[in-house]
């Protein structure tokens, strides 16, 4: 792009600009007014003609200022090469240089030292030549391109979408990107600052000062770009903006794709070079739907499942450990980057990095790849309710509001002291739509658990009134959230096959998993999630479980209420990090009596948990009944496992268990194959609370039946009757959670259950059984 040739102009002695024009009193010839000789006048004395001044090369005063102060918003169309009358001009801004010298194939000429840094040359060229400049410096000459010779790396196209909010691959035109840019290697960088008066780049390349590197506003998009040659993979930056007031801030790039280790801010120029080894994963992800297929979820903190271990570390331990305990997924806690360590990634600064605390962006790839190499999909923890304030991060980016809303009482989120995201705002939702392609394109993360919904869906989520105002119909629904959602969901499942969303909502909030063109009672299309976590079940059960036995009876609808609405929703049973912090116990630790009948009530209630329609998730360190809270700096109690330590059978006992659950879990698709389907799931005894006795079939797509039966009293209960089918012949227990080498007592059935003609809880036979203390079985058809 060559920019208009500027008109010459000429000075007048006190220092007004001049026409550059011959005539009288500045005017043409041509325009000199006609004397009239009926009224003759005074003779008037007529100035000499102004004659035209040379070129001056030199930058006016007024650029100047704001190439210094990072004010301008056009520095290629002032720095660079440029036609002019008389030649072609040189300009450079390099600070610190002693010498600047134009080299080019048959030209060596130095500039004019002009001060400030500030370089120039008028030279009697035609055309701008391919060049480069030598600069000279105390100690050293170096020979670079000139940033200010390079067309803008964004096209009209990527301006046009990211304007109207619609560039679903934005991280691909943001951001810091190594390239070949007209046959030259460097980085181009790109920033939406729209509020910006100016925005320079400044790194580890140029020691931390952007003064030479100012960046040029691409128009009405808010878009700042630079080009800067020689620039590479590895080199640290930062955007150096000029906020309205005329102060500077020094951020991090909201699109970066890798920082330095907390506490360090920068962000860091990077390309992957990772080659992918999951295709046949890719291939048969989307083969079945999510809620038609086994789901059960391992949920992990990478930085202290196993403390000190990298990426590629975790990735010789982890994938073996869960493919051992027979879990379809893993759940990654936030791996995005995030400043606080102990907000466990749930305060977010680098949306599209991952936490560079266990290794590279590359290496992160790594662990996934092994994930599925060994069978075993991967969810992700992803935080688009809101962000942390920290003032090198997304907080008034560009001096004004402008990730956060602008009305402080719906920016500021009420619980955590971070702001919220402006969902009506497109270029925000941009953002954020494509950060979550962007996890399941580039790192082939295999679905989303949607963080903190709830918090996203109400405008008075945690406000009292006047602390929150209506929408334009009246309601306290958040409607900008609500398309947001839709938007992300829908743009999700089109692009990425295979993938789900999860959506932690913890509200009776109507359609969360329908789809988003189907409206509902509430006037709402569906949010268009896959899945959402069973809030409501996970607080039920576990204040069951916490009743003493002998209290039971009187909660017993704790445990059965949530089949009222079992089918409202696509639910996963979520037994997650939040329930085993902060006081809350772990889970072991919830369950009444002794450590015994604390080991005996967890297995049953893991395996009461596992054949209730839903899918399931753990959370790292219950899987062996770790008896004390998690905490992020030490993680589980491995420990715990050492065959030195004598309570270590109990511990492998449970774990033993849980691996047991999933492969017979895995094996049943009557647990799984109708999650959604009423059709699936049958009471046999529901209304049994003097006996704390549950029992239930589960049916497959082909009506064959899984019988579970929980007795969550503390006595043995003999020949205990059970209405089931009479098209079955024979049952035999293929789960007891009271087997010794779980350990239990080792009550159970080792042949086969037959039915009695006896009809019984409305069915027309049923079987005898001896029910364990504590336990739960699970018979299938012999």
């Amino acid at each position: 792009m060559t920019p208009p040739k500027k008109k010459a102009t000429g000075k007048k002695a006190d220092g007004r600009k001049g026409t550059g024009r011959k005539g009288t009193a500045g005017k043409p010839a041509a325009q000199k007014p006609a004397v009239k000789k009926s009224k003759p006048k005074k003779p008037v004395a007529v100035p000499p003609p102004v004659p035209d001044l040379p070129f001056s090369p030199a930058l006016g005063a007024g650029d100047r200022e704001r190439l210094l102060h990072g004010t301008h918003h056009d520095p290629h169309g002032v720095l660079g090469a440029h036609p002019v009358p008389g030649g072609v001009v040189f300009r450079a801004l390099r600070p610190f240089a002693r010498a600047v010298t134009v080299v080019a194939e048959a030209l060596r000429a130095e500039l004019h030292d002009d001060g400030d840094g500030f370089f120039s040359a008028l030279l009697p060229l035609t055309d701008v030549p391919a060049y480069r400049l030598l600069v000279a410096y105390e100690d050293t000459t170096v020979e670079i391109e000139d940033a200010y010779r390079f067309l803008p790396t964004l096209g009209e196209l990527d301006l046009h979408l990211i304007g109207e909010g619609r560039h679903e691959e934005l991280w691909t035109v943001l951001g810091a990107h190594p390239a070949t840019h007209q046959g030259v290697r460097g980085t181009g960088f790109s920033v939406w600052a729209p509020n910006a008066r100016g925005v320079r780049v400044a790194g580890s390349f140029n020691f931390w000062d952007g003064t030479g590197f100012p960046m040029r506003s691409l128009g009405s998009s808010g878009v700042w770009e630079l080009f800067v040659p020689g620039v590479g993979d590895g080199e640290l930056y930062k955007f150096d903006i000029a906020r309205p007031d005329g102060t500077h801030t020094l951020r991090a790039d909201p699109l970066a794709r890798r920082t330095e280790v907390p506490p360090a801010t920068s962000s860091i120029v990077h390309t992957s070079r990772y080659e992918w080894g999951d295709a046949e994963w890719l291939d048969r992800r989307a083969a079945t739907p999510v809620h038609e297929a086994p789901f059960s979820v391992y949920e992990v903190h990478l930085p202290s499942w196993r403390p000190g271990l990298t990426y590629r570390q975790l990735a010789e331990q982890l994938p073996a450990y869960v493919r051992d305990l027979g879990f379809t997924h893993v759940e990654l806690m936030p791996v995005a980057e995030h400043p606080f360590g102990g907000s466990w990634g749930y305060q977010v600064t680098g949306f599209y990095a991952p936490t560079a605390r266990l290794g590279t962006p590359d290496d992160f790839k790594f662990l996934v790849d092994a994930l599925h190499r060994a069978g075993i999909g991967v969810l992700m923890d992803w935080v688009p309710a809101h962000f942390p304030r920290d003032e090198w991060a997304l907080a008034e980016f560009d001096g004004r509001p402008l990730y956060e809303h602008e009305d402080p009482l719906r920016a500021a989120h009420p619980d955590w002291g971070t702001l919220e995201f402006d969902f009506g705002r497109r270029e925000v939702r941009n953002f954020l739509v494509a950060n979550a392609v962007y996890w399941c394109e580039e790192f082939h993360i295999d679905g989303l658990r949607v963080d903190a919904v709830a918090s996203m869906l109400y405008l008075d989520y945690s406000r009292e009134p006047g602390q929150w105002t209506p929408n334009e119909q009246g309601g306290r629904e958040n409607l900008d959230a609500v398309a947001f959602l839709q938007e992300m969901n829908a743009t999700v499942y089109r692009r990425c096959p295979g993938v789900v969303t999860v959506a932690e909502e913890s509200t009776a909030w109507d359609g969360v998993t329908r789809a988003t063109h189907h409206r509902g009672p509430s006037g709402f299309g569906g949010l268009g999630f896959g899945l959402k976590w069973n809030m409501g079940w996970m607080h039920d059960s576990l204040q069951y479980m916490s009743h003493e036995p002998v209290h039971r009876k009187h909660h017993h609808h704790e445990m059965t209420f949530s089949m009222v609405y079992a089918y409202s929703e696509n639910y996963v049973l979520p037994i997650s990090h939040d329930e085993v912090v902060h006081g809350k116990r772990s889970l072991v630790s919830k369950m009444p009596g002794d450590w015994w009948q604390q080991r005996a009530n967890l297995r049953a209630y893991l395996a009461f948990m596992w054949a209730h329609p839903g899918k399931q998730l753990l959370f790292m360190g219950q899987e062996f009944a770790q008896g004390a809270e998690w905490s992020e700096a030490h993680g589980p109690d491995w420990w715990l496992l050492d065959p030195a330590y004598p309570a270590e059978p109990d511990h492998r006992g449970v774990r033993d268990l849980v691996r047991d659950l999933n492969t017979g879990y895995r094996s049943a698709p009557a647990l799984w194959q109708l999650d959604t389907d009423p059709a699936g799931f049958q009471w046999v005894v529901g209304d049994a609370a003097e006996d704390d006795v549950f029992a239930f079939l589960r049916h497959d797509a082909e009506g064959t039946p899984l019988l579970c039966v929980a007795n969550l009293s503390p006595v043995v209960r003999h020949d205990y009757r059970i209405g089931v089918p009479d098209d079955v012949p024979a049952w035999h227990e293929s789960l007891n959670t009271d087997a010794e080498r779980y350990g239990g007592s080792g009550v159970g059935h080792p042949d086969p259950v037959k039915p009695e003609p006896q009809g019984w809880h409305g069915r027309p036979a049923s079987i005898r059984l001896t029910l364990p203390p504590l336990a739960t079985l699970w018979l299938r058809p012999a």
